[in-house]
């Protein structure tokens, strides 16, 4: 989205040294955004800050591992120091099941074989990173009555499909927790919403050898375009929603179907209807 100019906006995103979090911050430092690019792989880092050379804002590298609490709460403090102020927190660093096993495609993980360290693991990347990030950067959003908080989830069927444990678990966790902060957050100019491209897509996390063609997957450079509006003041008080990088329209950004409420409130609205509620 070149008509949208992020000058003085300051972002922290993780996971920037590959895949869709590098795509969006690229994306954010075009604009014009000052980032503070976190990943615990030094040197995919450095990649994706060569790649920024000539973007209108700024990229720093930061060492970081979303798993420890002293070093999230070190990473925003960083950015707030380094740029005087943190507006926008994007949580984009994951394991995907090709991380508990590699040809999880032809040959999918029953939950019963899953390695019990890995999965927790996953568990601690996934889930508890964004937790521990978001719970350091929230006050001092709060504080001045600004902010932005997205974080990259999956498709509800890969969130309920077998064979691939704990994956879809722990973004279906971070889809109900997106919704959760947002209720938290209602009126303090702080806002929480969900991104996903949209469908398979052409990161590490699919092995070229399980799948040769990548025509067939999204280009993670859709994120970018979303992940502008949303860290932009066109999206004030849009919160609580997901976003699908494919399917969004610049000219109608909170159209169907690339737009609509985080975390499936009509299956609860359902369940009111007697399709399960109170059941355990």
């Amino acid at each position: 989205m070149d008509s949208i100019n992020l000058t003085g906006k300051t972002c922290l995103i993780t996971g920037a040294g590959t895949g869709l979090a590098r795509a969006m911050t690229l994306g954010l430092a075009q604009a014009g955004a000052i980032v503070l690019a976190a990943d615990i792989d030094e040197a995919g880092l450095m990649e994706t800050q060569a790649l920024a050379k000539g973007a209108k804002g700024a990229i720093l590298a930061h060492h970081l591992d979303v798993r420890e609490p002293a070093q999230c709460e070190a990473a925003v403090a960083r950015a707030i120091a380094a740029f005087g102020r943190l507006d926008v927190l994007v949580n984009c660093a994951g394991l995907g099941p090709v991380y508990m096993k590699r040809n999880f495609i032809e040959e999918p993980l029953r939950f019963w074989d899953a390695d019990p360290d890995r999965w927790w693991n996953m568990v601690a990347v996934n889930l508890r990173g964004p937790f521990l990030l978001a719970r350091a950067a929230a006050p001092h959003m709060v504080a001045q009555r600004w902010g932005r908080i997205v974080n990259v989830t999956t498709s509800f069927s890969t969130m309920m499909r077998g064979g691939n444990m704990p994956y879809g678990q722990t973004k279906a966790g971070l889809e109900a927790g997106s919704a959760s902060w947002a209720d938290d957050l209602a009126g303090t100019g702080v806002t929480v919403n969900v991104l996903i491209p949209g469908g398979a897509a052409d990161t590490g996390m699919i092995p070229p050898e399980s799948m040769p063609d990548r025509s067939k997957l999204v280009a993670p450079s859709a994120m970018a375009a979303p992940m502008a509006w949303l860290a932009s003041d066109l999206s004030d008080g849009v919160t609580g929603k997901r976003f699908v990088a494919q399917h969004f329209d610049p000219a109608a950004p909170l159209a169907e179907p690339g737009c609509a409420p985080a975390a499936w409130p009509g299956l609860a609205a359902g369940a009111s209807k007697g399709l399960g509620e109170g059941t355990r």
